[in-house]
């Protein structure tokens, strides 16, 4: 009896956690569903709600919990119970439950995408989340991003903390096709990036005259980061093509600034409301892949005027070569027109380089000879694009040479030679003709 109900308990556990399990991450729908929220306080649910609310718009499911809390696990029995990974929890100095900085490496290292936003308190973990993402805070503990010339007027409060950021990334991949009119409220703390890291990109960077210090202290030294070498918003796409949003301010996601009118100083316009709700809900779309998702189907290649795909090419075949090319848009995928794509026939290096034309619905082809050069070749497609997932795909394919009885009988070169021979047969039968008949 007692082993009974035990299977009855397993197998309610099971069905109970496969609707949970059902939800994640897939190549078909990559948009992310469910998304694990960690706060330090359960009060910034409604001072950020606009930015909550709009994700939850977006089809998102949204599970709320404190970041001490002692039952945070990303993921059970060998599967992961989220597809995303909002931290909203900069003082945390230490996460509850199964959940540390080895923990959310492993689920960035998985595939799956995070938001980390940091503020003036940010803790020694936090910090050493965004420096293994590629992303160094400034290691003051009270420096803030200070700017004399760009700041926000409406709220000087004498220290030019709040800082009206516009210098943004050119990508309408990254921040929508609509141009961000008003400037971003940004109060919080500097980050640096490797310039040498070409996976990080500074998607709004700091003006100049911006510098991170103290504000309620004089300098004694000149400051680490100065000028636009300062990051206020930087993403990351791995090279599994996870993605990754770091920033200083938490405040940027708030209420208030989402609905805060804004003027840059030095400038005659006043906005009536800031560029941060707009900016953050076109990032997220990108964070999240609902946009710049990019998947590869159907490579396809032939002998020309043929439809099956051989098992090996002869040297000097010519050949037809498709792929199929959609970008997600957030609820299906759509033909994705760009005339930089190329395919490689690969064997040690390109033999074959063609850059592929497309039929604006998502087909991309071309034609060309085998080289004469047998081995074993690749089909390869190598696709890498500012905002865009990474596309690697490859088809192994052998090539053979002529067989013996596939030579030409008479090749055009080697008339002479065939000239010569049978002039020297035609004149050794005169010859003999003469010497045998003559008198």
């Amino acid at each position: 009896m007692a082993r009974s109900n035990f299977s009855v308990l397993t197998i309610l556990s099971v069905t109970l956690l496969l609707p949970v399990l059902s939800l994640s991450f897939s190549p078909d729908s990559p948009s992310d569903r469910r998304l694990l929220v960690l706060l330090d306080d359960l009060s910034l649910k409604s001072s950020l709600s606009i930015f909550f609310n709009s994700l939850k718009s977006r089809g998102f499911d949204l599970d709320f919990k404190l970041s001490d809390d002692p039952k945070l696990a990303l993921q059970r029995y060998g599967q992961y119970l989220y597809d995303g990974l909002i931290l909203f929890s900069p003082s945390i100095e230490r996460f509850g439950g199964a959940l540390d900085l080895a923990a959310v490496l492993d689920f960035v290292d998985s595939g799956h995408d995070l938001i980390i936003a940091a503020d003036s308190s940010a803790s020694d973990l936090i910090k050493s989340v965004a420096t293994e993402c590629g992303v160094d805070f400034d290691e003051d503990p009270s420096a803030l991003v200070i700017d004399h010339r760009s700041y926000a007027v409406a709220g000087t409060e004498g220290d030019h903390t709040l800082i009206a950021a516009d210098d943004f990334i050119e990508s309408d991949v990254l921040l929508g096709k609509n141009k961000i009119e008003a400037p971003v409220l940004f109060k919080g703390i500097a980050h640096s990036v490797n310039a040498a890291n070409t996976l990080v990109l500074k998607v709004l960077s700091a003006s100049p005259s911006a510098y991170s210090a103290n504000p309620s202290s004089k300098l004694s030294s000149p400051p680490s980061l100065t000028g636009s070498s300062i990051s206020l918003v930087s993403v990351i796409q791995a090279r599994n093509n996870a993605r990754i949003m770091i920033t200083g301010s938490l405040d940027m996601f708030s209420n208030r600034f989402f609905r805060s009118s804004v003027q840059k100083a030095g400038s005659p316009k006043k906005y009536d409301k800031s560029g941060n709700e707009q900016f953050v809900t076109e990032l997220s779309k990108w964070v999240f892949h609902e946009r710049g998702h990019l998947k590869a189907v159907n490579l396809r290649h032939n002998k020309a005027g043929e439809t099956d795909e051989p098992a090996m090419y002869r040297i000097k075949d010519d050949v037809d070569f498709s792929v199929e090319i959609y970008e997600w848009s957030g609820k299906s995928g759509e033909p994705y027109v760009a005339n930089d794509v190329q395919v490689q026939f690969y064997m040690m290096s390109p033999y074959v380089l063609k850059t592929l034309s497309n039929d604006k619905k998502g087909l991309y082809h071309t034609s060309f000879k085998v080289p004469d050069v047998y081995g074993v070749f690749q089909f390869k497609v190598e696709y890498n694009r500012l905002g865009y997932t990474s596309l690697l795909l490859s088809k192994q394919i052998p090539v053979r040479p002529f067989r013996h009885n596939e030579y030409e009988r008479f090749i055009t070169a080697a008339f002479p030679y065939y000239g010569a021979s049978f002039t020297m047969m035609a004149g050794f039968f005169i010859f003999s003709f003469v010497y045998l008949y003559h008198k």
